[in-house]
């Protein structure tokens, strides 16, 4: 676990670099943080204390939230894995997660299921290589390569390979992840 000064170093350190990558001077951050120069300046060098309430606001004004501000550095694992379902034909590595989305790189060697689904939100996803058959109610729409795909997940859906495997990069919402990521369903 880090350690209270090295927590502090690296959300100065966060601060400056977020300032300095948004193009903004000391002086405008400062002013749009309603804190005055010498304070901010003093924060980024270490010579004061961030208090909570200044990062808040300062991590609103940078277009971060507080907890990116002060989330770990440690970068343990930076390989990011694949899960194998071979069960279900979907080899799936997961790019990204936050509270509200997920992306997924998936390799697909199944046929679309004969079972459709729904569930709340939409999916999206863009064809890397091969095709997608994509089965919207009553429709069936192949995706080839470099095609994409955006639909309301309310209509009974499902998603197989066409003609050998797929790979796919998917944006899902909480529901969607649930419904095709997670390998108890």
């Amino acid at each position: 676990m880090k350690q209270d000064g090295d927590l502090e170093a690296l959300v100065r350190q966060r601060i400056r670099g977020l300032r300095v990558a948004r193009g903004l001077s000391l002086d405008e951050l400062a002013r749009r943080c309603l804190i005055s120069p010498s304070t901010l300046s003093r924060i980024e060098t270490g010579h004061r204390r961030v208090a909570l309430d200044q990062m808040v606001t300062i991590a609103r004004v940078l277009g971060t939230t507080l907890d990116q501000l002060v989330e770990s550095d440690a970068d343990d694992d930076v390989v990011i894995r694949p899960h194998c379902d071979d069960a279900r034909g979907i080899t799936t590595w997961l790019l990204s997660r936050d509270s509200n989305q997920t992306v997924a790189k998936l390799r697909v060697t199944r046929e679309v299921p004969k079972d459709l689904r729904v569930h709340p939100g939409r999916d999206w996803f863009t064809v890397l290589s091969g095709t997608i058959e994509l089965r919207l109610g009553e429709r069936t729409i192949l995706v080839g390569t470099n095609e994409a795909a955006e639909f309301s997940t309310m209509v009974p859906h499902a998603f197989g390979a066409h003609g050998g495997p797929a790979e796919v990069l998917c944006i899902l919402d909480h529901e969607g992840e649930r419904s095709h990521l997670d390998p108890e369903r």
